[in-house]
């Protein structure tokens, strides 16, 4: 069952939206007690002509909340002492507008001015959004229930078919920051959703991937490549009726898993209740494997890589991409000279090596 969705708006005009596991939780009948000041105006996106790329510049978020105290942390129900971003007492999953935005529709006229006649300078147009996935502060998203993943998943398709609609948004991105070591600012476990008024570097690069070879073969990339996956077997970590997890032949990351589905769709909304609920178990099995590869909580970014909402959505290929910067025990991945500077990659284990490692747990 489809969870029940209420929204309330925030003191200082934001949107907050509860998604309910029970109808009638009467959660959105508690106000915001805070007085807070007005958000922060839109960033601004400067075009870098060496590399067609845009740029985000939003000097506010050098302000935002730093790893707080547990009882100060404003992912957690509001109580008594401490009123948080979440007025209600209690919650299953809740979605909101970020206090601190690389991207928002509240733009300033004539804010944004030219820098340079080679660098152009437009509104960082879009939306930010926090998903908090469990009220429990000391809970991590591999220790939900199967359920809850359900309604998790529920919630981006929900915010991913909105946003979606916006004519302004090029692609809208889902995903979550694990561990001090990725660069976590807070410690509940929350994602983050990114709606962009342009289309990203890496997914540009897909797009292009994509339509070669379209042109070349008439099929879809990415179905491919996971059909050459699923009969070489080799990288495969674990699958399900309606679901692969497996590491890439040309994994960039330590320890990397794609999770896919078994045909080909654009985006969250656009899957059945069945893939839904399938989702959950095979996920939770993965990033068991993930905290059982060193007996350490596992540092890890997840990223849905969803169709874009203009040209090319129809090369798309919904998948979530997986992985950590942990190489070892005690050792990280940097990414040092080669990556940063010139963005080839050089991965430190042999990802047939890695498939088995996380197998074997």
């Amino acid at each position: 069952m489809s969870p029940t969705r209420s929204t309330v708006r925030l003191s200082d005009g934001r949107e907050l939206i509860y998604f309910d596991e029970t109808p009638d939780s009467g959660r959105a009948g508690f106000a915001d007690r805070r007085q807070l000041p007005p958000p922060p105006p839109a960033s601004q996106l400067r075009y870098d002509p060496l590399t067609d790329e845009w740029i985000a510049v939003a000097a506010h978020r050098n302000t935002r909340t730093f790893l707080p105290p547990s009882d100060a942390c404003p992912l957690c129900p509001t109580t008594e002492r401490f009123a948080s971003e979440i007025p209600a007492p209690s919650y299953d999953v809740v979605v909101f507008e970020n206090q601190f935005p690389s991207f928002s529709d509240r733009i300033v006229p004539d804010e944004i001015t030219q820098v340079t006649e080679m660098v152009p300078v437009r509104p960082g147009h879009g939306r930010c959004e926090v998903v908090c996935f469990t009220s429990d502060h000391n809970s991590a998203f591999g220790a939900l229930p199967a359920s809850r993943v359900r309604t998790v998943v529920d919630a981006l398709a929900d915010r991913t078919a909105e946003l979606s609609r916006h004519p302004e948004i090029a692609q809208v991105f889902p995903f979550e920051n694990r561990g001090v070591e990725i660069g976590v600012t807070l410690h509940h476990p929350h994602g983050q959703i990114y709606a962009y008024p342009t289309v990203t570097p890496k997914t540009a690069a897909y797009l292009r991937a994509a339509k070669r070879h379209f042109d070349e073969t008439g099929r879809n990339l990415y179905a491919d490549v996971l059909a050459a996956e699923q009969e070489a077997k080799v990288r495969v970590v674990a699958a399900n009726e309606h679901w692969t997890a497996y590491v890439p032949a040309a994994a960039r990351w330590p320890f990397e898993v794609h999770i896919a589905p078994h045909r080909q769709v654009p985006d969250l909304p656009a899957l059945t209740d069945a893939e839904r609920d399938a989702f959950g178990p095979l996920y939770l099995d993965i990033l068991r494997r993930f905290d059982g590869l060193f007996g350490k909580p596992m540092p890890y970014i997840s990223a849905w890589h969803q169709a874009v909402t203009g040209e090319g959505r129809d090369l798309g290929y919904l998948h979530m991409q997986l992985f950590s910067i942990r190489r070892a025990a005690d050792k990280l991945k940097f990414l040092a000279g080669s990556e940063s500077a010139m963005g080839a990659f050089v991965n430190d284990i042999v990802p047939e090596a890695a498939a088995q490692r996380l197998r074997d747990i």
